[in-house]
């Protein structure tokens, strides 16, 4: 999407700032659940033909928590659609789209390991406009979070962020799954089991590039809105080959899953050869 064709600034704050809002409400009810005994069920079980294989955990703070945000934002917004993980919701083809996952990294957050994140994307004709991610862990070394709007710089708890970078360190991060390979390009890899806080990450500098095999819109479109804030790059994979990312399409659909690369330029360049190799092994 074009500059010109953005809603005016003060619409774009005034959805950063909800966005913020949204997120902080995410991270204080996480917060409050540490420690609880949760509830949790599994949304994928296989277990037919060998041991029991559980996948995608889901709390009751993830339902609670979305129910929560879905409430607030239809009060503030109510011509606005909401996307969210924890339930779906037929469409009404609204232009302005919020994209939430109240717990991204349900997984860590059930077993007590300290990476997950409260997303809150806005998408403005499938196009990420607003982003405000809550993180358990930061380059603060606090829980923070990280927020922007198309034509912004990238914040964090409401500072301007210069994004880190050390010409000294000759071997970076790259989150990414394909740690047999990513090892040649001369990076580390990592894998933090949220792939907002992997946005975040790229966004701020931690992370120096990320790739996602299949994310979900709400997954990554907070991120999107960061990453690009940040003056990084953003590759998705269609039938043709690898595209610059310039939306979801409007309305974003609820089964968009397409790998996607993120991080700085020449960086996002190299690791899409890397990811597209992997794919065909």
């Amino acid at each position: 999407m074009s500059e010109q064709n953005w809603p005016e600034a003060s619409i774009l704050v005034e959805w950063e700032q909800m966005a913020i809002e949204m997120a902080r409400v995410a991270g204080a009810e996480i917060v409050n659940a540490l420690g609880r005994t949760l509830t949790v069920r599994y949304k994928t079980f296989q277990g037919d033909d060998g041991p029991p294989r559980y996948r995608d955990p889901v709390s009751e703070v993830d339902q609670n928590v979305e129910a929560l945000i879905r409430q607030r934002l239809a009060d503030r917004f109510p011509a606005h659609d909401i996307l969210g993980e924890e339930m779906d919701v037929p469409a009404r083809t609204a232009e302005t789209v919020w994209a939430i996952d109240p717990i991204d990294g349900t997984t860590n957050f059930v077993n007590g390991f300290p990476l997950f994140a409260g997303s809150i994307g806005v998408l403005h004709r499938g196009v990420p406009v607003a982003g405000a991610i809550w993180c358990s862990a930061t380059h603060a070394l606090r829980a923070g979070i990280y927020h922007a709007h198309a034509g912004s710089p990238l914040r964090f708890e409401g500072e301007a962020l210069a994004v880190r970078s050390n010409p000294a360190v000759r071997r970076k991060l790259a989150g990414a799954p394909y740690l047999n390979v990513v090892g040649e390009k001369g990076w580390d890899f990592r894998k933090t089991g949220s792939a907002a806080i992997e946005c975040a990450f790229v966004a701020a500098g931690l992370l120096e590039v990320a790739t996602f095999s299949s994310p979900n819109v709400w997954d990554v479109a907070a991120g999107l809105c960061l990453v690009q804030a940040a003056g990084h790059a953003a590759l998705v994979a269609e039938r043709s080959g690898w595209k610059g990312f310039e939306g979801f399409g409007s309305p974003p659909p609820r089964s968009w899953r397409r790998p996607l690369v993120i991080g700085a330029k020449d960086a996002v360049a190299a690791m899409k050869d890397v990811t597209m190799g992997a794919r065909r092994r």
